[in-house]
């Protein structure tokens, strides 16, 4: 067993698995890594690392690249994406609603759950329009870069989200709040007013709008929201009909998730 460490708190967990685990997480956040790579960024010798590779590797969980002899996450590991995608609760439920409000506001619209300290996107509806769109299904931002992140943590219990603002709180773009003396009051806002704006924060010209979704227990579960050009989001600020409508979108969802009175606040 592994005692408390700088990468957190792993005491009653296998050391294999977790050390495995950390593998797989560090492929996913680089194109490819070698063994001597991966043993220096997580600390772990490298004839260990290379025998969990191979493990890794007889499962079709990671692939080795002939040429370079490095790391890649395998196709296993698409299937078990798609798996989580197909079997989320919260995706199933948004599918219409976030149609529903793209088509509304001819907007982009995503809906994003909360993964460490970061936020997924876990659907995604294009702006119905034909301009040219990239999928972004899986992909993942820090959570005080973007309104949806914002949204849920607002709605955190406090010491869950005292933990996240003491985290590293790094910028995306010379408009990213990262000062948790600022981002305490803003999530305070969001808590009363129940949507979160975002200008610019994630991507220079990009503003997103979202709301809270719950579930049944009144506890936040993901967010939703729309994302645009902010010339067109936020002219003059943002417009109420199209914050009505992401608040709409948002108690509608909570209500399919079982949150009933809790999907009333803001």
């Amino acid at each position: 067993m592994s005692a408390v460490s700088a990468t957190g708190d792993r005491r009653g967990t296998i050391q294999s698995v977790d050390r495995a685990a950390r593998i797989l997480r560090a492929l996913g956040s680089s194109p490819r890594l070698g063994v001597t790579e991966i043993s220096d960024r997580l600390g772990i010798a490298k004839a260990t690392v290379h025998g969990l590779l191979r493990t890794l590797e007889q499962r079709e969980l990671i692939e080795q690249e002939r040429d370079s002899g490095k790391y890649r996450l395998g196709a296993a590991m698409l299937q078990l994406g798609n798996s989580f995608l197909d079997n989320h609760e919260l995706r199933a439920r948004s599918l219409m609603w976030a149609g529903s409000l793209a088509t509304r506001v001819c907007e982009a619209v995503r809906v994003r759950v909360v993964n460490g300290e970061t936020v997924l996107i876990v659907h995604h509806v294009f702006r119905p329009d034909n301009s040219l769109q990239i999928l972004e299904v899986g992909a993942s931002i820090p959570w005080h870069a973007c309104a949806l992140g914002k949204a849920v943590v607002a709605f955190m219990p406090p010491a869950r989200r005292t933990g996240l603002l003491a985290a590293d709180l790094s910028p995306l773009t010379g408009r990213t709040m990262t000062d948790p003396s600022s981002l305490r009051p803003a999530l305070e806002e969001i808590a009363t007013l129940g949507v979160a704006v975002e200008d610019q924060e994630a991507v220079v010209g990009e503003a997103e709008i979202a709301s809270p979704v719950f579930d049944h227990r009144g506890d936040p579960v993901g967010a939703i929201g729309v994302v645009g050009p902010v010339e067109r989001l936020l002219p003059d600020g943002p417009a109420p009909t199209l914050i009505a409508a992401v608040r709409e979108a948002g108690r509608g969802l909570s209500r399919d998730m079982g949150a009933g009175r809790f999907a009333a606040r803001g």
